[in-house]
């Protein structure tokens, strides 16, 4: 994880002048932008979709939620921003209905 040096002495939690904030997820100390996203990419590691799953009260990722992520993180690197609905729905071969019942808190 790259560090922030923004962090002002003194203060773990929140970056100066800024949103984003610090969390202990899966024994990891990691970054959060104001819509708690990971702040960077490179932080991500199922280990820690796994405990932010927990956290949304989903207590076990199957195969088709790991589709989804899957698809979704792919899809993020390779366009800059998120899938439409229609794209999602298309990348995965999975209804709408059927990703939103996988993750009923919202993606």
């Amino acid at each position: 994880m790259a560090e922030d040096k923004s962090t002002p002495a003194g203060n773990s939690s929140r970056p100066a002048g800024t949103g984003r904030k610090y969390r202990l997820v899966a024994g990891h100390k990691l970054l959060f932008d104001e819509e708690d996203f990971l702040w960077h990419p490179g932080d991500w590691r199922e280990d820690i979709a796994e405990a932010l799953a927990r956290e949304c009260s989903l207590e076990k990722l199957n195969d088709e939620h790991w589709k989804v992520i899957r698809f979704l993180r792919d899809f993020y690197f390779q366009n800059g921003r998120a899938p439409l609905n229609r794209q999602l729905a298309k990348g995965t071969e999975m209804s709408m209905l059927t990703i939103e019942a996988l993750f009923p808190g919202g993606i």
